[in-house]
């Protein structure tokens, strides 16, 4: 077979990266000489590449994340904004996605929770996991229009299958008891089974007065904060 049929070869069975390194290994006539398992070594290493990009990439289609951009190795700490470098440089190895856990970002306007947020999205994604971000007021306009729709059960599902939920920009507003309920729901589906990031301008004690009932606040709040990495940010707006 000659090099132009074995590289059509490969694109036929949609082994584009082994064909990339075909062609590039094939170019170069010193290479004809050497062991043909390091050929192959090359290609496999190239389409393993293509394909982990790949996955990054659909992953982060569907996380559609605030920021898709936003990465922990990027993140400023130069701007003094109470950020723990050794904290988010752990949080970056996903372990707290693997026991389930949930991270709390609070601090006023601008300060960049939600960049924080995307960053841990983004690594998320990287390492493979089904990320969902939404802020707060899109979820609960998204859940209405499920309950209106008669298609509640399929958003609820998608929701609580996601290895991680972000929750962005929560509060002030006052929920009202069909979002509470809702909000429940999915905060107890996911309990010790998946990992949630929420970030909000109020701190954590504050939640209790946007939830408005306390028996719910109690139930919703008990599994949001358990074991639950905090990151109370501050410091000027980021925007500036």
């Amino acid at each position: 077979m000659s090099l132009t049929a074995t590289h059509d070869a490969l694109r036929a069975l949609k082994l584009d990266g082994m064909a990339e390194m075909f062609s590039e290994l094939a170019e170069n006539e010193a290479n004809r000489q050497a062991d043909p398992v390091e050929w192959i070594r090359l290609m496999a290493e190239q389409e393993q590449q293509n394909r982990g990009e790949r996955r990054l990439q659909s992953r982060l289609r569907a996380a559609k994340l605030r920021d898709d951009t936003a990465r922990v190795d990027l993140i400023d700490y130069a701007t003094k904004r109470n950020l723990d470098q050794a904290q988010l440089n752990s949080l970056a190895q996903g372990q707290w996605i693997a026991e389930h856990r949930t991270v709390l970002i609070t601090g006023p306007c601008g300060v960049g929770k939600s960049y924080i947020a995307c960053a841990l999205g983004h690594e998320a994604c990287r390492q493979d996991k089904a990320v969902l971000y939404f802020r707060m007021p899109q979820l609960l306009a998204e859940l209405d229009n499920a309950h209106k729709a008669e298609q509640f059960d399929r958003v609820f599902n998608k929701i609580v299958r996601a290895d991680v939920l972000i929750l962005d920009d929560w509060g002030p507003d006052i929920m009202t008891p069909a979002q509470r309920r809702d909000l429940m729901e999915i905060v107890d589906a996911r309990y010790e089974r998946k990992a949630t990031v929420v970030t909000s301008q109020l701190p954590v004690d504050k939640w209790y007065d946007m939830i408005a009932d306390p028996t719910l606040a109690d139930a919703i709040l008990d599994r949001l904060v358990h074991r639950a990495h905090r990151i109370a940010m501050d410091g000027p707006s980021m925007r500036k």
